[in-house]
């Protein structure tokens, strides 16, 4: 899944690619994707583009007033979307001319084309989500706010806003474990799985470390690895085309996704430990004994139930 730093470079790329051109047609390839119907997506066609944001790891099309088009209004109009796990950004300069063939998504594993968006250029991106949950979200709105997971997040962790203090208050707002914390996106937005391993391994932490116990000293190291890690992935990822971020991310990973490779330690000393996993359900998280855990590997549900 996209987090933070790349959906940050995603919303660079697309701005820098669709600011100040025309929004020629929005075609939905996946009925169960498009969320919201008033205003229909068809509104956005004869508006200029005006600029990209984020909210967290929502992406956000923001679409001119257009008082050209009857019956529209004119209030601009905004078209955010969340990619999820399987979902992603294709840009290209010369779009098909073929028009995209409406589905209701399936269950497919394969990648599905859930929207398409033509500037008036003939270039334009499409949204894409591949897997069997088709998680995929797209809304039209007069202000993102109407999304109530984008009016819920919590606070930007790159923002100056979020101090020592105010992770302190979010530590101690509910006792739990940090890994928790770090992915709920009512308290910080744009974090996920990858990036709060990665940060627990920077501040050396283990993942199941109860929020309630932190110390000053840890609040304050773990609020300088969060500015770090994400500081470091968004500067690796700036600049870089769309198709190229999800290789960029996975070349900056330190513990994530590499179970059972060397861990590097910290401040560029090796620790001579491998890197360990523990898996759910549907996901997994990976963090280093040595580093984070005083030595001791934590249970793996997933395989002491494949050994009973």
């Amino acid at each position: 899944m996209p987090e933070l730093p790349e959906v940050a470079a995603l919303a660079d790329f697309l701005r820098e690619r669709t600011s100040g051109r025309t929004v020629a047609a929005v075609e939905v390839g996946s009925i169960a994707a498009l969320k919201t119907f008033d205003p229909p997506v068809d509104a956005l066609a004869g508006r200029e583009v005006t600029d990209v944001a984020r909210h967290g790891k929502w992406l956000d099309l923001v679409a001119s007033a257009a008082p050209t088009s009857p019956g529209h209004g004119g209030a601009p109009l905004h078209l955010v979307f969340h990619l999820s796990r399987g979902g992603w950004v294709r840009w290209s300069d010369a779009l098909s001319t073929k028009p995209v063939r409406p589905s209701l998504g399936g269950s497919s594993r394969g990648a599905i084309l859930a929207l398409r968006v033509r500037l008036d250029d003939g270039s334009g991106f499409d949204l894409t989500e591949a897997g069997t949950r088709k998680r995929l979200a797209v809304h039209v709105v007069r202000d993102p706010a109407e999304v109530e997971m984008i009016a819920s997040l919590g606070v930007e962790p790159l923002a100056p806003e979020f101090t020592t203090e105010v992770l302190a208050g979010l530590l101690s707002a509910r006792n739990q474990q940090i890994k928790g914390l770090l992915r709920d996106q009512r308290a910080i937005a744009g974090i996920g799985n990858a990036y709060s391993d990665e940060i627990l391994h920077a501040g050396r932490f283990s993942p199941y470390k109860q929020t309630g116990s932190f110390t000053p000293e840890e609040t304050a190291r773990l609020h300088t690895a969060i500015g770090e890690v994400l500081a470091e992935a968004i500067a690796a990822a700036s600049g870089k085309p769309a198709k190229e971020l999800k290789d960029a991310k996975r070349a900056g990973m330190r513990v994530h996704g590499r179970t059972g490779l060397p861990c590097p330690g910290w401040n560029g000393i090796p620790c001579g430990d491998i890197v360990h996993e523990v898996s759910f359900a549907d996901r997994s998280m990976q963090y280093c004994p040595t580093c984070q855990t005083g030595g001791k590997p934590l249970a793996d549900r997933r395989m002491s139930k494949l050994l009973r």
